[in-house]
């Protein structure tokens, strides 16, 4: 049955919402698990706790699916994109002279965890994106015997370039350095195949493009690696059998839950069912193309107008639903704060205004930002 977008986005009149790389609305199918589980935990508690894990259970298999993980098991839920790159990052054994490498246009949830392991003496490389032939070459030139990983996102958060993830992946496994990649800002804009780019490990929040909350993301980690993570975190429900509380001989889980050291986030797993569902019931593929004809229309419009240049590249093979320009002539913060006086919903990023539409943005809304920029 198709969505029907106007009655899951019911957006206050006037709003020109074009922020999902920050925050993203809900679907109307969200607030109603919200409100039904809210509804519930007043009226009757945690009585029905074994559907509360139905639903948990149904989520990983959402996200496996969203992300073409091998299993349901492989998925791990934490709190955040910063958590799952921490859990990596200080996992792994390393030795004194080992580098990472990654890029210099890095979110801080994608570099601060690197950076903190140079106490013991792990070297962070930062690559130049536009130094080489291709952001790809670039990344690579960096990598050398002493390489442990490189890591990426997928989507740059600030001028919006997409990686070419296939060979990024190729190249890593081929000189058997792992290959990390931080997807908040293309999981659920963009079809997302982690057997495809052959990724060690993926992580990705709920609260950008899946359009759930804030303080549940998906963690994933190829298999045969979870057991070389060295854990810092231990509780209850990490083990392998976590309803059996007066034991006292446990082992860690086989699968990913090992990684999920306390009681789950029920009331955001609830939300990010809800959300992923409407990803999966519109289809991935149909998301990205009407995503990218959505930034497609905004810039090239954006480049007709004489008075702004764009700061991000239209390439197709780079284009992601973030777009970032600038006046020629002007202070894009005050231009950014313009648009927010009018209604028009964005972010101030890479030294300019950053517009992030998602694939049911209606094109009234587009039209809506242009006509003010070209008021403006």
């Amino acid at each position: 049955m198709p969505v029907d977008l106007a009655f899951e986005f019911p957006q206050q009149s006037g709003l020109v919402y074009l922020n999902h790389a920050a925050v993203a609305p809900w679907p109307r199918r969200t607030y109603e698990a919200v409100r039904d589980f809210a509804a519930e935990n007043m009226s009757q508690g945690a009585r029905d706790y074994p559907e509360w894990m139905r639903v948990e259970a149904r989520l990983r298999e959402e996200l496996r699916t969203l992300i073409n993980a091998g299993s349901a098991a492989d998925i791990a839920l934490l709190k955040n994109t910063s958590e799952g790159l921490s859990l990596v990052a200080h996992g792994l054994e390393w030795r004194p002279g080992d580098n990472v490498v990654t890029s210099d246009q890095e979110f801080p949830s994608n570099r601060i965890p690197w950076q903190s392991l140079s106490r013991r003496g792990v070297t962070l490389r930062e690559a130049d994106l536009h130094a080489g032939p291709s952001p790809e070459e670039a990344l690579l030139a960096l990598v050398d015997e002493r390489t442990r990983l490189l890591t990426i996102s997928s989507v740059q958060y600030a001028s919006g370039l997409r990686l070419d993830l296939e060979r990024l992946g190729a190249a890593c496994r081929e000189r058997g350095v792992l290959f990390c990649v931080d997807a908040i800002q293309s999981v659920g804009a963009l079809v997302t195949d982690v057997q495809a780019i052959q990724a060690d490990f993926l992580v990705a929040d709920g609260h950008k493009w899946m359009l759930g909350p804030e303080g549940v993301a998906l963690f994933w980690c190829r298999p045969e690696l979870r057991e070389r993570l060295t854990l810092h975190e231990y509780g209850w429900h990490m083990v392998a059998h976590p309803g059996d509380y007066t034991r006292h001989d446990w082992d860690i889980a086989a699968d990913a839950r090992r990684f999920e050291c306390g009681s789950p986030n029920m009331l955001g797993i609830h939300a990010l069912a809800a959300s992923v569902s409407l990803l999966l019931d519109h289809g991935m593929e149909s998301v990205e193309r009407e995503l990218l004809a959505n930034s497609c229309y905004l810039a090239e419009r954006i480049q007709a107008m004489d008075r702004y240049r764009l700061l991000t590249g239209i390439s197709p093979k780079c284009r992601s639903g973030i777009l970032t320009f600038a006046p020629v002539d002007g202070d894009p913060a005050q231009l950014h704060r313009h648009l927010m006086d009018q209604g028009v919903i964005c972010a101030q990023r890479g030294g300019g205004v950053r517009f992030s539409p998602h694939f049911y943005t209606p094109r009234p809304v587009l039209d809506r930002a242009l006509e003010l920029l070209a008021e403006y």
